[in-house]
C-alpha cells in the first residue's frame, strides 16, 4: 500500500498515514529484518538521521508483515525505490535482526560488507547491538 511518511522516530521505525488504510490511518511502524542503534546508543542519531534522508515526507510503499508486542505494523518499506532494511544495512546504520530476517541473503551479505569496509556503526572496535543495549538497561 502505498503511504505517506510523516515522521522517523529512530533508525528502524516510521510513522506513516495510508490513504487506501480504513480512515486513512496513521499507522507506527517499524522496518521489518532489522534493528538500528537506540537513539542514545553510538550511531543511534546518525542512523535516525539517514532513515529521515531515505524517506521523511516522502511517498513509501508499505507492505505489512504482522505486528510487534509494541503495537507497530511491522513491514517492508521501500522509499525512494529503496529497500529501506537493505539501504540502512548497507549504510551501517542497523544490524540484520537475529531470528527475524527471513532467509533474505542480501540483508546477510550486505552486513558482511558495511563490517568488512567498517560502515558506519562498523567503524567502531565493537558496537554494541541494539538487544544487548535494551538488555542492559532493562535490568
Amino acid at each position: 500500500m502505498l503511504c505517506w511518511v510523516l515522521s522517523v522516530g529512530d533508525g528502524d521505525s516510521l510513522k506513516v498515514r495510508c490513504p487506501q488504510a480504513p480512515h486513512e490511518r496513521t499507522l507506527r511502524l517499524r522496518v521489518a529484518e532489522i534493528d538500528a542503534p537506540e537513539l542514545r546508543q553510538a550511531f543511534g542519531r546518525k542512523s535516525r538521521q539517514a532513515l529521515a534522508a531515505l524517506c521523511q515526507r516522502q511517498r513509501a510503499q508499505v507492505e505489512i508483515r504482522e505486528q510487534d508486542v509494541y503495537g507497530r505494523s511491522v513491514a517492508r518499506v521501500r522509499c525512494q525505490g529503496a529497500d529501506v532494511a537493505q539501504a540502512q544495512v548497507r549504510a551501517g546504520m542497523a544490524w540484520v535482526a537475529p531470528g527475524y530476517a527471513r532467509g533474505d541473503g542480501d540483508l546477510q551479505a550486505l552486513e558482511r560488507q558495511a563490517r568488512r569496509q567498517r560502515t558506519g556503526l562498523w567503524a567502531q572496535a565493537r558496537p554494541t547491538p541494539p538487544w544487548v543495549y535494551r538488555h542492559r538497561r532493562s535490568r
